[in-house]
């Protein structure tokens, strides 16, 4: 394929937005995210699971801009929490919460609790226009830690203990996060079939 396909990722963070363009540079296609376009309605991220949240996204994207449109929604499940803060995980101390603000909340939560499992887990939805979907997932399990630590990432990063490398997720550089974490894991299946996403994508927009 010689033209390039422009696949819009249906979000402003800019930092994800470079893992979907380091994870899918090999291929002829153009990532582009919401800060390339101008104001555009949020997305009331209502929906009870992942899934959901990242399907409304990306077809709420697509359908806006007229153009194939990737999503994911992620978040991290703490097992002693009953699976929160889940799908609340962005906006878990407020609505406008820093990171900072979220992870402080979690960390406060967990004061004297000593069975710390949690787990991060990703969905990507890529849809078209028409409202046609392929989803992705991913998961890492790990741990809450004691005290924040390390300088990369975002979110969760400094809480989320990955204890294989003896490191949070803020500790270890994107390349190392891209292998173990969630999103990688996501990122992987999408990448390892996305010769024939492709394909699925240019049959549905040319529908």
């Amino acid at each position: 394929m010689t033209n390039r396909l422009t696949l819009v990722v249906a979000t402003r963070n800019r930092g994800k937005t470079l893992e979907f363009k380091q994870f899918l540079e090999d291929f002829p296609v153009e990532i582009k995210d919401l800060e390339d376009f101008g104001p555009i309605p949020p997305v009331e991220e209502d929906g009870s699971s992942f899934d959901e949240n990242a399907y409304k996204k990306a077809s709420f994207t697509s359908r806006l801009l007229g153009l194939p449109a990737l999503a994911d929604d992620s978040g991290l499940v703490v097992e002693a929490l009953n699976g929160a803060p889940g799908i609340h995980s962005a906006r878990y101390a407020g609505e406008n919460a820093t990171d900072k603000e979220n992870y402080t909340k979690l960390l406060n939560e967990m004061k004297g609790i000593t069975h710390r499992k949690a787990a991060f887990e990703c969905v990507i939805s890529i849809a078209v226009p028409t409202g046609a979907a392929l989803t992705y997932q991913g998961r890492c399990e790990g741990e809450i830690a004691e005290q924040p630590a390390g300088e990369h990432g975002f979110g969760y990063d400094p809480v989320f203990y990955y204890p294989h490398l003896k490191k949070t997720f803020a500790q270890l550089s994107m390349e190392q996060k891209s292998r173990i974490s969630h999103r990688g894991k996501a990122l992987e299946q999408l990448r390892n079939e996305f010769d024939r996403v492709l394909i699925w994508i240019q049959q549905h927009m040319s529908v």
